[in-house]
């Protein structure tokens, strides 16, 4: 064989060697990738162990304590809830931005049903929550049978409910004494309990109801999405409403039902609001729309619907209380928290558009 024929055996030897390499780290790109795909919930989960044991080097290994971990569980429990009801939302493609003001009418109204017209406090909950789910449902069917943009419609009822808040109300404030005295029912959520404490009740772990139902309800919603038909409508109905449509899926329904969930949800979150603050204030949980959209988007719950585990809600929804805690403790300015979670966001939808594209 001659010099040139060994040349270019070589060569075509190299080339086949660096084909090969190329299709194998491909594969290992797709492997991550799909991964990735079938977890969603498993970036924020990852995102949140680093965040933990980067403040835990950071502040000391008392970011690691019972009580500091629950106390940031007792910060986002709100969030948490709210999240929750717009993940439902977001995973049929899309948006809710009334869910912060169906929270505090659906409060304002358990407040002033049991006070001002002296209706049984169990009924007067009862009430808000019936208020909340019928504006839900009302937001459904403008999405559903309208065929409105959910963008638009929930920002019209958005200012609707906001203005009925403070008209109804009055601008009134309910104090935290009158209904430790009068209705403490309504501060339900803000129970708390220990685990793990000595015979003193010193340590451990404290919780409030409202930390329970938030973890309850993200594990029956996450049951219900994976296990149940209307959880595969719900995927279905956000991956591609037509396809869906002619799979045999009732898509207006499933939307109604979606929307009508969202709002029952929120009315709970309006109750647990009053518990955390301690009294009824139509000014109070104005943040929750932008807290409970940025828990979702960090998350991991694509924004263009049919993916995503409510899981990840929850996790996004603690990746924001670990850096509000952890810089707070640090003595950092406080805008830095928004610096970083606006990066969160930023990265979270990068890696969105990353798995979409090629996992596909």
């Amino acid at each position: 064989m001659s010099g040139t024929d060994n040349f270019e055996a070589v060569v075509k030897e190299r080339r086949t060697e660096a084909v090969a390499e190329f299709h194998e780290d491909k594969t290992l790109i797709k492997r991550f990738q799909h991964a990735l795909h079938s977890a969603p919930s498993l970036v924020p989960l990852i995102v949140l162990m680093v965040s933990i044991l980067l403040f835990a080097g950071l502040v000391g290994t008392r970011f690691f304590s019972a009580a500091t971990l629950t106390l940031i569980l007792q910060q986002v429990q709100l969030v948490g809830i709210v999240a929750a009801a717009q993940t439902l939302v977001i995973m049929t493609a899309g948006i809710d931005l009334s869910v912060g003001a169906i929270a505090v009418l659906s409060s304002v109204v358990m407040g002033q049903f049991a006070f001002r017209y002296g209706i049984p406090v169990p009924l007067a909950v009862l009430c808000g929550l019936g208020v909340g789910t019928a504006l839900g449902t009302i937001n459904g069917w403008l999405v559903a049978v309208m065929k409105l943009p959910p963008f638009i419609v929930t920002l019209g009822t958005w200012q609707i409910i906001l203005a009925t808040n403070f008209l109804y109300s009055a601008n009134e404030t309910i104090r935290a004494q009158d209904i430790e005295d009068r209705a403490p029912l309504l501060q339900f959520f803000a129970s708390t309990f220990k685990i793990g404490a000595d015979e003193n009740g010193r340590g451990g772990a404290t919780f409030t109801f409202g930390v329970i139902f938030m973890i309850l309800l993200i594990a029956v919603l996450s049951y219900a999405l994976r296990s149940t038909a209307w959880g595969r409508h719900v995927y279905a109905v956000g991956d591609d409403p037509d396809a869906a449509q002619l799979s045999g899926v009732n898509v207006r329904g499933t939307l109604i039902s979606v929307y009508a969930l969202s709002g029952l949800i929120c009315a709970f979150a309006g109750w647990a609001l009053i518990g955390r603050i301690g009294s009824v204030s139509p000014t109070s949980g104005a943040e929750l729309n932008i807290q409970s959209i940025t828990a979702v988007v960090i998350g991991g719950i694509s924004l263009f619907g049919g993916r995503g585990s409510i899981w990840g809600a929850l996790f996004g929804a603690l990746i924001v209380g670990v850096f509000s805690l952890g810089l707070r403790l640090l003595g950092v300015d406080p805008q830095w928290t928004f610096f970083f979670i606006g990066l969160l966001i930023i990265v979270a939808v990068a890696v969105d558009q990353w798995i979409r594209k090629v996992a596909a």
